[in-house]
């Protein structure tokens, strides 16, 4: 009885939540984000799939090309990388991703997402090539149980040869 009346306490105080993903499903899960967000941008030109994953006040800070805040700003950035002379690509380095949960009062509700990627340049009858490399720190929210991506830093942004 008392066992009973104790582990009720517990779970109506929110101190024990058995939902709760541990950090190596939460590291999986946005690694799989990651690379569904970045192959529809740059592989698919799919702004559609993309903005599912965008939370609705999402901000994208660049070193390069400032601001964007909104979803819509996105949408549009997706659709010129679509117009862009070559075929654009982006590749992780998985050695560098990094993964920082964020609790509030012992409940998940977010998560850092760090790391270095590359990218690329395709064009017709040429061999691929680097234009670039990068860090970038993306804020992860979990609004009503979905990951979505609502800050994201990206910097650092070296070309090759400088």
């Amino acid at each position: 009885m008392f066992k009973n009346i104790l582990i009720a306490i517990l779970l109506f105080s929110g101190i024990v939540n058995f939902t709760a993903q541990t950090s190596e499903e939460i590291y999986d899960i946005l690694k799989s984000k990651d690379s569904l967000l970045f192959n529809a941008v740059f592989d698919l030109c799919d702004s559609l799939t993309a903005i599912a994953f965008i939370s609705e006040d999402f901000e994208f800070y660049h070193d390069q090309s400032g601001i964007t805040n909104s979803k819509a700003g996105f949408m549009q950035s997706i659709q010129s990388l679509c117009t862009l002379p070559y075929d654009p690509r982006r590749e992780l380095d998985p050695e560098s991703l990094e993964m920082f949960p964020l609790y509030n009062e012992g409940k998940l509700y977010g998560a850092i997402q760090s790391g270095v990627h590359k990218f690329y340049a395709k064009e017709v009858e040429k061999h691929e090539y680097l234009t670039s490399t990068a860090r970038f720190t993306h804020l992860w929210i979990l609004e009503n149980g979905e990951w979505k991506l609502k800050r994201v830093l990206s910097f650092d942004h070296q070309v090759p040869g400088d």
